[in-house]
């Protein structure tokens, strides 16, 4: 009988389920979408009941597929959104808050406080991060400051936190293990990556107690079992990553210098870095790729906030298409975006600007512009952020990018790659599997229950790729770029009152 490994890919927009046989091929998926809530602009939020129900139903619905039960599933890797935070009851599972989604900005007042009394350098040192809205440290204290009653419970050990891995795994094990690993501690703002544990110093600065953290481990490890009474059985979860770590690990990028651009409902850019962290002087973040027995990685990540959720609002607020799928046949009608741009700084801008208060904007329309020039702009919007990281990573490396790996759904976008790849000058490699965040959930779940012995093992799996090579001249891409730049000009500081 064949075996699987079982992929969670707990996304921001759908929980996923893939089950993978022991070859690496995908031979089921289940998807759910996850209910999207946005009580005021620049708030983001979710219900974690509709994270786990969703979640748990997609896990149950891909084995129905196959007609398998527990007993064929070898073990369970974890996948997620990462810096999303979930505070919830540690005695009666019900969460204290809404889910805040890492795209929310409520609190991108208090970060630019926090930088005006000067603790920006020492958070940067300590976490490789930003004082940002975007990390789950000041979502935290939102909760504890702002829902009666919590910050009481949560001093009195009542109350747990945990990003959206932590969460599933306490769920998933019925309450019996409160664990994170290091990809996701290093996404909180609180998790110090050179000392490798939380930091105090913040805590305090904070003021989050220390007994709603979890314990944090290795990503290839032991986090319990499955509670017999969703699956049927006790399955061992032994692998967990953030997403965007998940997928440089599926991309097999275990090399210092190895980068991959996943293209979800925001973009994220990382590059391998070795067992060094990597401080930018640009913009981007210093992050752990991952933890494991006899060895830390670290990446230099840049993020973009808004990339396929862009498609996204093409097809639900504009309505101009029907489905995602429609924007590359839609946008291969126009030759080019007939000098329109597309900035779509929905929730802010990241790396590099790191703009809190910049809005989309839509510059450079004339009588001319039609719907297809602004799908195709939406579209180029995906690869002209994407550039702007990788320009400021070459110069924290003082090395140029050679070669682009990506993955991620708009990566299914023929016309976006080309374009990526011309907008670059670099050639750009697409996995023919491109559910590469899924991939590396299963493989570190391998790598945790000791199917695979070393990352060595792993990278022999031969992996068959398409290669879009640049087709644009030098003179016309500088153009391009110039015009560009011009457009993110008035995006910026749009909502800064």
């Amino acid at each position: 009988m064949e075996k699987y490994f079982m992929a969670i890919d707990a996304g921001t927009t759908s929980s996923r389920c893939i089950l993978f046989n022991e070859s690496g091929e995908v031979k089921s998926v289940s998807q759910r979408e996850i209910r999207q809530i946005f009580p005021r602009p620049g708030y983001v939020e979710q219900d974690p009941t509709d994270i786990w129900s969703t979640q748990v139903g997609c896990c149950v619905e891909a084995m129905s597929k196959l007609g398998i039960t527990w007993r064929d599933i070898i073990s369970i890797g974890v996948s997620n959104q990462r810096e999303t935070t979930i505070l919830w009851d540690k005695n009666t599972g019900e969460p204290v808050y809404n889910a805040i989604v890492w795209q929310c900005r409520r609190t991108a007042d208090y970060c630019d406080e926090l930088k005006r009394q000067g603790h920006a350098q020492m958070i940067k040192e300590k976490t490789g991060l930003v004082p940002d809205a975007y990390f789950s440290a000041t979502k935290i204290k939102w909760i504890l400051d702002n829902v009666p009653g919590a910050r009481k419970k949560a001093e009195s050990g009542d109350i747990l936190f945990g990003t959206v891995d932590c969460y599933l795994v306490w769920k998933l094990t019925g309450g019996r293990v409160h664990k994170t690993e290091k990809s996701n501690a290093s996404r909180t703002m609180l998790y110090n990556i050179k000392e490798l544990k939380w930091d105090d110093e913040i805590l305090e600065l904070l003021d989050i107690p220390r007994a709603i953290l979890p314990e944090v481990g290795t990503s290839a490890g032991d986090f319990g079992y499955s509670d017999k009474s969703y699956m049927g059985g006790e399955i061992p979860i032994t692998g967990v990553l953030g997403d965007q770590q998940a997928s440089l690990f599926g991309q097999n990028c275990f090399q210092k210098g190895d980068c991959k651009n996943t293209y979800g409902t925001g973009a994220f850019l990382l590059m391998n870095t070795g067992d060094t962290p990597v401080y930018s002087d640009h913009g981007l973040v210093t992050t752990i790729a991952w933890g494991l027995e006899d060895r830390v990685d670290y990446a230099l990540e840049g993020s973009i906030f808004v990339a396929g959720s862009a498609i996204q609002w093409l097809r639900d607020e504009l309505r101009i298409i029907d489905t995602s799928e429609d924007s590359e046949y839609m946008a291969s009608k126009v030759e080019d975006t007939n000098d329109c741009y597309v900035v779509p700084a929905f929730t802010g801008l990241g790396a590099p600007y790191w703009d809190q208060y910049a809005r989309g904007a839509i510059v450079g329309i004339t009588r001319g512009v039609n719907k297809y020039h602004i799908i195709r702009a939406t579209l180029e919007s995906m690869a002209y952020l994407s550039r702007d990281v990788i320009e400021v990573m070459e110069k924290d490396l003082n090395d140029k990018l050679h070669i682009l790996k990506v993955d991620g759904g708009a990566s299914n976008n023929n016309l976006l790659m080309q374009f990526q790849a011309d907008i670059l000058g670099v050639d750009v490699i697409r996995p023919n599997l491109t559910e590469t965040t899924a991939l590396g959930a299963a493989l570190i779940s391998a790598l945790g229950k000791g199917y695979y012995k070393n990352l060595e093992e792993i990278k022999q799996a031969d992996i068959k790729e398409v290669s879009f090579k640049p087709n644009m001249s030098d003179e016309i891409r500088m153009e391009k770029i110039e015009r560009w730049r011009k457009a993110v000009t008035y995006s910026l500081s749009w909502a800064k009152k």
